[in-house]
């Protein structure tokens, strides 16, 4: 398992911490994500493939999966 330390996480998490946050870290050219309450699971992608999905999730194309 990789050190807490080397985790970002998501400013929705509050000051507080929480164990229901989103976290990210740069993985040799690859950006690793996983969910803090899960910390053994990762999944990885390319900074570009994240960089479409976030606009894509802010351009509210995944809305309709939480109606």
């Amino acid at each position: 398992m990789m050190p807490r330390n080397d985790w970002q996480r998501s400013s929705f998490c509050g000051q507080g911490g929480g164990n229901n946050c989103v976290e990210l870290r740069s993985d040799a050219g690859a950006i690793r994500l996983r969910e803090s309450e899960r910390p053994g699971q990762t999944i990885a992608t390319t900074p570009a493939a994240l960089r479409a999905l976030i606009l894509s999730a802010k351009a509210g194309e995944f809305d309709h999966l939480t109606r």
